[in-house]
């Protein structure tokens, strides 16, 4: 069988969420962003609004065909992956990005892979930590407007450039946000040398390209904390988190499985301005 190329897999133009080491104050900035895919190793990527990026910049993009998409399984099958890339070409509404790594995900198998021949995955000595535990007491009143979107994007804290996960997650009126994974994960181990993140819900799956990317998202900048399972929050988060997931109940009963609370800190919603 033929090997697949990347606009194949994903789609030659689509929404994607950007993330790089940059201007903000919290040391993040996160973009929802058109992307235009050239070659397996070509992008470029528009900004409606502008952006902060210079030629050089390390970027990562998540990307994914989930456009149109709105029911998923217990394997999410949909292409997606974590685009590792290098900024080249500036213009004030738009940059083209050369790729320096990635992996393309359909379920938990990987399809295509891309590695630059001179690039090299950062060391990090940075210490790990256990989570503080959730300040909350008893479940917030969850988000009824996200009901139908599924899946977000959490963006942790890796050495260089940040690190992308499409995740299934729950939301409450308040953005905050609730996940579950397993320790072992990379993004638990960022998680537990740096708890600040960041959570972008777009609106793929009743996809418009361009009032998607001006209008129909959130990205939400906050600090993660752990759920315990012994917390009596843990039981009313699973119940309404495999209410509106309901695929993801097999890893409640995984003796690994955590649970995670994103607490906000900044919300930045142009849908509900």
């Amino acid at each position: 069988m033929a090997v697949r190329t990347l606009s194949e897999l994903i789609g030659q133009r689509v929404l994607g969420v950007l993330g790089t080491y940059g201007a903000s104050t919290n040391g993040m900035d996160v973009y929802i962003c058109g992307v235009h895919v050239h070659s397996d190793t070509e992008l470029t990527v528009t900004f409606p609004k502008g952006h902060q990026l210079d030629a050089g910049a390390w970027v990562t993009l998540h990307l994914d065909n989930r456009t149109g998409v709105s029911e998923y399984d217990a394997e999410l099958q949909v292409f997606r992956l974590s685009y590792k890339g290098k900024v080249s070409q500036v213009a004030p509404h738009e940059v083209r990005i050369s790729a320096q790594e990635y992996q393309v995900f359909y379920g938990a198998s990987v399809v295509k892979e891309y590695r630059a021949a001179d690039y090299q995955y950062p060391l990090d000595e940075r210490q790990a930590d256990e989570l503080p535990v959730s300040p909350l007491q008893q479940a917030p009143q969850m988000d009824l407007r996200e009901q139908d979107n599924k899946i977000g994007v959490l963006l942790t804290r890796a050495e260089r450039q940040p690190h992308s996960t499409v995740m299934a997650f729950l939301s409450s009126v308040d953005d905050d946000i609730f996940l579950i994974t397993f320790p072992e994960t990379f993004k638990a181990q960022l998680l537990s040398r740096d708890n600040r993140c960041y959570f972008a819900i777009d609106g793929r799956a009743t996809f418009a390209f361009e009032v998607a990317i001006e209008w129909n998202y959130s990205i939400i900048s906050g600090e993660m904390y752990q759920v315990p399972k012994h917390s009596p929050l843990f039981e009313q988060i699973k119940e309404q988190f495999i209410c509106k997931n309901p695929w993801e109940v097999g890893f409640f009963s995984h003796p690994a499985v955590v649970m995670y609370h994103l607490r906000p800190l900044r919300v930045v919603c142009p849908k509900r301005a």
